[in-house]
């Protein structure tokens, strides 16, 4: 069987597996109201003075993809984990011998999945943060605006949301892949992600502190949701969607490898 043919039928397995577990939907529906409940939320407890804003209102907008993004991580590591879990994954192998056309499917599969949760996410977070931030006096007159998707940097930020959000996933994925159990795989993920962020703030030196932030994949990666320009931030958005790409890689040749080498 050529490769291209294991990789549709695994796909329509991996498809198949996933919209037929109850509980992906729950995740992927608290995802969505995590992130926009919690946008509109912070949304409107922002106000801008009459004398200026200092608040970034497309990252305003979108703060609750800091949540969010733990229940896709928890979404992605039950992809892989919830098999080995229940000892499927052998039959799993059996039907398709070609390990990593399996694990590829199951990352493509959830990638799609990730990316229509995130343009709904994204698009409902910025709606959201458009109407209640421009009657907290988020407006052009205070030079600082509402954010807008017809805005370079606010679609900018809106598109690179999206990918760090299939970043995270796939990160958990191959996370999912090396450890194989779901308890580990998530509170390393979760560790991975938000352990950073509290080691850069006991960290006296400023280096260090610089440091640490640009290689924690939550800090730099979401680098890209700023569209107020500051001289003070540890890297730049592009800079730091690639910080969370060079992680996302790692993770994912790291459990295809393991994948394809160890048993089942």
């Amino acid at each position: 069987m050529s490769t291209a043919s294991s990789l549709r039928r695994a796909l329509h397995a991996e498809w198949t597996k996933v919209r037929t577990v109850a509980g992906n939907a729950w995740l992927v529906g608290g995802a969505l109201v995590l992130m926009i409940g919690l946008s509109a939320a912070v949304s409107a407890a922002v106000e801008c003075a009459p004398s200026g804003c200092s608040a970034d209102p497309t990252r305003t907008a979108l703060t609750g993809v800091v949540l969010g993004q733990a229940v896709v991580a928890i979404l992605a590591v039950m992809v892989v984990s919830s098999e080995y879990g229940t000892g499927m994954i052998g039959v799993t192998f059996a039907a398709m011998p070609r390990r990593v056309a399996v694990l590829t499917a199951k990352a493509l599969v959830l990638s799609g999945i990730v990316i229509a949760t995130g343009v709904i996410a994204v698009l409902g977070s910025l709606l959201a943060g458009r109407l209640i931030l421009a009657g907290n006096g988020f407006t052009a007159a205070h030079g600082n605006p509402a954010p807008s998707l017809g805005d370079f940097v606010t679609a900018r930020a809106a598109v690179g949301t999206i990918v760090y959000l299939v970043l995270i996933g796939l990160l958990s994925l191959g996370i999912a892949s090396i450890v194989r159990d779901a308890a580990a795989a998530i509170g390393l993920v979760l560790g991975l992600l938000f352990l950073f962020p509290v080691l850069a703030q006991v960290v006296s030196d400023p280096d260090w502190y610089r440091h640490l932030q640009q290689i924690s994949p939550m800090i730099a990666g979401l680098a890209i949701e700023d569209t107020v320009k500051s001289g003070d931030a540890p890297i730049g958005p592009v800079a730091g969607l690639g910080v969370v790409a060079a992680w996302a890689a790692a993770a994912v040749l790291a459990g295809g490898l393991l994948v394809r080498r160890r048993d089942a």
